[in-house]
């Protein structure tokens, strides 16, 4: 079965690294597993309550020194609209999303940069200040 990379970062500013083959984002519970667990350990369980975001990474490691841009050279064509989070814990992302629909516990938000390490990522509404459309 197919598993995705992701980082989790909960509200309390805690993060956690593993793969994840069934994240929903209509259920608040989905499960995660270290890259460095044993074959044989229980993934952990995570409640998308306790978060700030899950972001679904193409790599752990990511890209330290990257600035991502978010107009002209190299800004992706993304289909959507534009948004701008302002998470409670004082970071801003810029993004596209498809769809905020208030009776969900997030949305998905892709980023602009096409060399964003960050394919996309689901943002958990209660971790923000505001969701600013544009």
């Amino acid at each position: 079965m197919f598993a995705n990379k992701i980082v989790v970062h909960y509200a309390d500013g805690r993060t956690k690294k593993g793969s994840t083959n069934n994240f929903d984002p209509g259920r608040d519970i989905f499960h995660l597993t270290p890259p460095d667990a044993p074959p044989e350990s229980l993934p952990l369980e995570i409640h998308l309550s306790d978060l700030k975001a899950v972001f679904f990474v193409r790599s752990f490691e990511g890209h330290p020194n990257f600035y991502p841009r978010h107009d002209g050279d190299g800004a992706n064509k993304a289909i959507g609209r534009r948004v701008t989070v302002r998470f409670k814990d004082g970071e801003t992302m810029k993004g596209v999303t498809t769809n905020i629909n208030p009776d969900r516990l997030g949305f998905f938000l892709q980023p602009i940069d096409p060399q964003s390490n960050i394919e996309r990522c689901f943002v958990v509404k209660q971790a923000t200040n505001a969701v600013i459309l544009q």
